[in-house]
């Protein structure tokens, strides 16, 4: 279905230019979107894929050793998207606080996405709305430190802003007025509860791939749109009770496919093209769910395996699993860290160490005497997987 366009432009005049603000039309769109045929399939498919991945997150027998290093991989990619080179070493050796030498600006900015989304989390089971008020103090904190802190964190933007050029006049797209962002927004909030009087009955998963696009084309900030234009799929999905834990992220999806993802965003905007911005989105939940799972039981499976091989350590072997799960916890970790996690000494961590490294399945990462700092390199390389820097 086509449609002439998903708003209108004001003109205005920024930088000493006059350009063309796209002002997007209240969701949901008119005429209404059309999930027939293949669409709705693909939209079942999807939703099963949720459900799946939902499923899995119930049989961890450890929930946060998979959600720690999960959500972290998660922040990376999205931060990827946006220019930073961190890998994910970089961030857990960073949150150790006991390894200089990391991208500091680029792991501030990864570690800042970490602590929005759970502090968005956490005010959801607080039983605060998902609102412009919410995602106003996970900016908050996305932006806290590092190169966006001087960017109003937590705070709509009070100038005009574009995209995909250094002028104004050449830009690839100038979202609307500033004037406009609080009235854009509260229309979103009231889309995503339903309506002013819960007028519509779009499926979730259609109602997120419609907000993400409304959020990313008022681009309400200075900076970090993107990152919690993405964070506001998976909290819209929490919220909903589609799903228990934040375990679908679809970042990588889009890092894939950034080409078409931001040619299927200008379609929206110039054409109206609702539906092929819904048929990417829902491949990339059902792709991303599935992946989800299978990473899981990679998880999973690898977990019980290289924990079977201490079977055979004797003595040792009791101090060598209270190890061991502490790096399931924290696959990046140091002789002290695990010391105090494990409740043992300094002298019996380090030989349960010696004796995971001498496995194969741990290797030490410094090469140095004293302050040795130890990778549960399976782990590591299952969650890394295409998270590497661009």
């Amino acid at each position: 279905m086509k449609r002439v366009c998903a708003g209108h432009y004001e003109i205005t005049s920024t930088a000493g230019e006059e350009v063309r603000a796209f002002m997007p039309a209240p969701l949901p769109p008119e005429p209404p979107v059309q999930l027939d045929g293949a669409l709705q399939a693909l939209h079942e498919r999807a939703l099963l894929a949720c459900g799946r991945l939902d499923g899995v997150s119930a049989l961890l027998p450890d929930r946060d050793i998979f959600l720690y290093a999960y959500v972290r991989r998660e922040a990376l990619l999205s931060s990827q998207i946006e220019g930073t080179q961190s890998s994910l070493s970089d961030l857990l050796l960073f949150e150790l606080e006991e390894a200089p030498g990391v991208p500091f600006d680029d792991v501030v900015e990864v570690s800042g996405y970490v602590a929005g989304l759970e502090h968005g989390l956490g005010r959801l089971q607080e039983g605060v709305p998902l609102s412009s008020r919410l995602l106003r103090e996970i900016h908050a904190r996305l932006l806290a430190r590092g190169r966006g802190a001087d960017r109003l964190p937590g705070a709509f933007r009070r100038s005009q802003n574009w995209i995909g050029a250094a002028r104004p006049g050449n830009a690839r797209f100038v979202p609307p007025p500033p004037g406009l962002v609080e009235e854009c927004m509260g229309q979103l909030e009231q889309f995503i509860h339903g309506g002013p009087q819960g007028e519509h009955n779009l499926p979730l998963l259609v109602r997120a791939a419609l907000a993400h696009v409304q959020f990313e084309t008022i681009h309400p900030f200075l900076d970090g749109n993107g990152r919690l234009g993405r964070l506001l799929i998976v909290l819209m999905l929490i919220d909903a009770g589609v799903l228990q834990e934040p375990l679908l992220y679809l970042s990588l999806f889009f890092k894939e496919h950034r080409s078409r993802y931001y040619a299927l965003l200008d379609g929206v905007r110039r054409d109206g093209d609702w539906e092929a911005w819904i048929d990417f989105f829902l491949e990339g939940v059902a792709s991303t769910a599935a992946t989800a799972v299978s990473t899981a039981h990679s998880l999973l499976a690898m977990f019980r395996a290289d924990e079977a091989r201490l079977g055979g350590l004797g003595r040792s072997g009791p101090s060598a699993r209270h190890v061991f799960a502490a790096l399931c916890r924290r696959p990046l970790n140091s002789i002290n860290q695990l010391s105090t996690a494990c409740h043992l000494s300094f002298p019996t961590t380090a030989k349960a160490l010696d004796a995971l490294v001498d496995l194969g399945i741990v290797r030490e990462i410094t090469g140095g005497r004293r302050n040795r700092l130890f990778a549960y390199d399976g782990y590591l390389t299952i969650l890394s997987e295409g998270a590497d820097p661009l």
